[in-house]
C-alpha cells in the first residue's frame, strides 16, 4: 500500500510557510488574512469548502483557517526550547498520554493570532466529552467542531518494515 500519515508540527508549519519566514505565509500583515483564510471575521461561524481562499505560494490551500489541522505531536508547553534545532530531523520522541495533543492553523472560529504560521494549538479532553455512540468512541469530537486533518504521503515511500517501525516507534504500538 502507500503510506500516509498525520504531518508532525515542524513538517506542518514548514508546508505552511512555503519558503517564508514571516508571521503568516502571505506577509506579516493579518488585514490580509481575507484573501487566504476562513477565520472569525469572514466565516459566519462554519467551516467552508476547501478551495475558495488563495493558496500559499507552493498551492497549498486552507493552510490557515477552516479547521485547526492534527499533527502527529504531542503538545508540550516547552516543546520549542526543549528541542532547539530539529531541522533535520523533526520527529520526537512518542509521548503515551492521550491529552493534549498538538494542532496547527487556527479555525474559522479563531481570531487572527491564533491563525500565525508559528502558533501551537493543544487538543483538550472535553472536546470529547459528549458521545452518542454505543459503545463510547475514542475518536467522536463533538465539542471540537473547528478540527480537521490533512494527511502527508512521503515523496519517497518507506518499505513496509520501515512504516511498521515508524507506527510501532512514533505511535507507541
Amino acid at each position: 500500500g502507500i503510506f500516509y500519515r498525520l504531518p508532525t508540527s515542524a513538517e506542518w508549519e514548514y508546508a505552511c510557510r512555503a519558503g517564508s519566514t514571516s508571521t503568516y505565509p502571505f506577509g506579516n500583515d493579518a488585514a490580509d488574512l481575507e484573501k487566504y483564510a476562513w477565520y472569525v471575521a469572514n466565516s459566519s461561524g462554519t467551516f467552508k469548502k476547501t478551495g475558495q481562499k488563495a493558496p500559499n505560494a507552493w498551492g497549498l490551500y486552507d493552510m490557515l483557517g477552516n479547521v485547526t489541522e492534527w499533527t502527529i505531536d504531542h503538545y508540550e508547553e516547552d516543546a520549542l526550547q526543549r528541542l532547539g534545532d530539529k531541522t533535520k530531523d523533526p520527529m520526537v520522541p512518542f509521548n503515551p498520554m492521550k491529552y493534549p495533543k498538538l494542532l496547527k492553523g487556527g479555525s474559522y472560529s479563531d481570531d487572527a493570532p491564533q491563525l500565525r504560521s508559528g502558533n501551537r494549538i493543544s487538543s483538550d479532553p472535553s472536546w470529547n466529552v459528549r458521545d452518542p455512540q454505543i459503545p463510547k468512541s475514542k475518536w467522536w469530537l463533538t465539542e471540537a467542531g473547528g478540527v480537521g486533518l490533512r494527511v502527508i504521503r512521503p515523496y519517497l515511500q518507506p518499505s513496509a518494515a520501515d512504516a511498521e517501525t515508524f507506527y510501532n516507534t512514533y505511535l507507541g504500538r
